[in-house]
């Protein structure tokens, strides 16, 4: 009985009050977080217009329904025309390299030919470009030539400095690391 009571009370209280309350904490909420509740406001606007706006390009790309089967088949026969059309121009560019390739391989053996029949004849190994020297003219090239002392090297424009005019050792700058020590 008392339950009965107390739930009697409660509604009677609850049918009783006025609004005032919910006024009340409704101003305290937006002195407190208003800033934050016109912002969130605005987030919710601008994603949604964000989302309105890309819903009817996907619409538009996926067309409703299935595509006209005529469409298809003039694309796919475009493509496979535009596929033959490539692997011919692919099958023409591998002929003309095989032909070069042949080519290439006509002419090496054909050097090759030459530079064994060359040898058989005792000619350089070169080629026909270089004719046979006589003996005289070979052994007068290979007659030493005297050596000069330092003095005529250094007056003949030689700077061991320069880095040029003969030498292959040039000055370079030691490592920029520590000294390796023990």
């Amino acid at each position: 009985m008392e339950a009965d009571e107390d739930t009697a009370d409660i509604k009677s209280t609850l049918k009783n009050q006025d609004l005032s309350f919910l006024q009340s904490n409704v101003a305290v909420l937006l002195s407190e977080y208003g800033w934050y509740l016109v912002f969130l406001c605005i987030g919710i606007y601008v994603v949604l217009q964000h989302l309105l706006k890309k819903r009817p390009r996907q619409e538009q790309s996926g067309t409703s329904g299935d595509p006209d089967p005529v469409s298809v088949v003039r694309r796919q026969e475009a493509m496979e025309a535009a596929r033959k059309k490539m692997q011919e121009e692919l099958d023409a560019k591998a002929a003309l390299f095989l032909e070069k390739q042949r080519e290439l391989d006509e002419e090496k053996s054909k050097q090759k030919i030459d530079k064994w029949e060359s040898m058989k004849e005792g000619k350089s190994f070169k080629g026909n470009s270089k004719i046979s020297q006589n003996s005289d003219e070979a052994s007068s090239s290979t007659v030493l030539k005297p050596k000069s002392d330092k003095k005529t090297l250094r007056n003949d424009g030689y700077s061991p400095l320069s880095g040029g005019a003969g030498g292959s050792c040039a000055w370079r700058p030691g490592r920029r690391g520590p000294s390796a020590g023990g």
